[in-house]
């Protein structure tokens, strides 16, 4: 059964051997966070990425830009929901949204992980000129990266 965590900003947790991480859609959030683990964790931790509707083809635009300013390629990201997973066993689910949260509790109601809430600002809710927009998409980048680099309390933080 999966046990639901929201951790505190200082709380020590154990390094997971796999992640997987879950947003609406699989097209900004969810791929950003997958791509900072494995620069950050590298092989240390298997990560994946789902939505819990995948309605794009592809990563966001604005996601692939901010991600490419900090050296990561996320451009040939496919959107994938949890169904479309070969292996649904992960140590470690983080959901980023209030949905993503609510289904990956249905999901892993059966799964022996550990679930995690990381509330992470949805970029596509800010408008208007396209500098604002990539400024939301950049905050959440390094939302997530923060988040991502307390979390796993990794010792030696390449430079993004």
């Amino acid at each position: 059964m999966a046990n639901v965590v929201i951790p505190g900003p200082n709380a020590p947790l154990e390094l997971p051997q796999s992640v997987l991480f879950i947003c609406n859609f699989n097209a900004i959030r969810s791929p950003m966070a997958e791509a900072l683990t494995r620069f950050y964790c590298g092989h240390r931790i298997f990560t994946k990425s789902v939505g819990i509707r995948a309605e794009d083809d592809s990563a966001n635009p604005f996601a692939i830009v901010v991600m490419e300013e900090v050296g990561l390629d996320i451009s040939q990201h496919t959107p994938k929901r949890f169904e479309d997973l070969m292996d649904s066993s992960f140590d470690l689910v983080v959901t980023l949204s209030p949905e993503a949260q609510h289904k990956a509790i249905d999901l892993t109601r059966t799964l022996d992980c550990q679930v995690e809430y990381w509330p992470t600002l949805d970029p596509t809710a800010v408008s208007g000129n396209r500098e604002n927009i990539v400024s939301a998409f950049r905050q959440t980048r390094d939302m997530l990266k923060d988040r991502i680099k307390r979390r796993f309390d990794l010792d030696y933080f390449p430079t993004v």
